[in-house]
């Protein structure tokens, strides 16, 4: 290191170049799809899913036909849920998110998929946003098909168990946390008001297909982009992996802001390791104050 030069003032550097890169990647690539990923809603209080070695952390994640054969299974996610759902329900969208829908209202990307189900980009003010895995604020009965917000399901869950009302846990990914399990066994499930029927979060669960007409809109998306732009994700699932195959199959570049390894490490042309909160904000201002090309560095 220079003399004179502290690691800090390195570091901005470092970060200064990393940003004009992705600017000029996004000058180059004005219909980019973008793709992002737990890690994006991290700063935002909402813990993820994967180490920065993309090995998941906690325990094996509910699948969607346990869930939907077992009251066992059932009882396991609603307590857990009870308890860590308001994490998710005061978080707000950060810098990252804020970034990407002025990145949107100025023309600089394309469309957005989300592997997310914290509704954070639609709160930023992002509009083309394709929720992939689906929205935790919104429940839906297996019956009758009726859908209602989950902060109705939450004041039910709350009158039936006031045994867990003001309880303490510590929060997991999706508004998820870690309960005893003996505790979760006297716990009342919520049902439908329309035909008690069986009640699930309106997402994709492991273990699930996305819905043919929302798999299809996402991959006509990745068709009509130019590049494409991973956001915050180690692209482990397959639902998100695939993008990357389908741009390298087509020759269009990626670019990734992720902390840590991804899956697609191999197929990405321009590999960013930095938190997007920081890194995002500072690419949105340079295109915006910026009317001649952005050299590259």
């Amino acid at each position: 290191m220079a003399e004179g030069v502290t690691q800090h003032d390195e570091s901005h550097v470092n970060a200064d170049a990393s940003a004009a890169e992705l600017a000029h990647f996004l000058e180059r690539h004005p219909n980019t799809l973008v793709l992002t990923g737990a890690g994006l809603s991290t700063a935002s209080g909402i813990p993820d899913y994967r180490d920065r070695d993309g090995v998941r952390r906690g325990n094996h994640p509910i699948q969607g036909p346990e869930f939907r054969a077992s009251p066992a299974v059932q009882r396991r996610y609603w307590a857990r849920s009870m308890v860590g759902w308001p994490v998710l329900a005061c978080a707000c969208p950060n810098a990252g998110h804020e970034a990407l829908a002025a990145l949107e209202s100025a023309g600089r990307i394309g469309s957005l998929l989300t592997q997310n189900v914290d509704g954070l980009h639609q709160q930023a003010g992002s509009r083309a946003v394709l929720e992939l895995h689906g929205n935790i604020h919104s429940v839906v009965c297996l019956g009758c098909g009726t859908r209602v917000p989950r902060s109705v399901v939450q004041t039910q869950l709350v009158a039936a168990n006031p045994q867990f009302s003001g309880a303490e846990a510590i929060p997991l990914p999706d508004g998820d946390a870690h309960l005893d399990p003996a505790a979760i066994e006297t716990f009342h499930l919520p049902a439908c008001t329309c035909c008690s029927g069986t009640l699930m979060p309106d997402v994709i669960f492991f273990g699930d297909n996305l819905p043919a007409a929302r798999s299809a809109c996402a991959l006509a998306q990745m068709e009509a982009a130019d590049a494409l732009l991973v956001v915050g994700s180690s692209l482990m699932v397959y639902s998100g992996f695939r993008f990357c195959r389908l741009a390298t199959a087509a020759g269009k570049p990626i670019a990734a802001v992720n902390l840590g390894r991804t899956r697609a490490d191999h197929l990405i042309s321009l590999k960013i390791e930095e938190s997007a909160e920081r890194l995002l904000p500072q690419v949105a201002h340079m295109l915006a104050h910026c009317s001649t090309p952005i050299p590259r560095r």
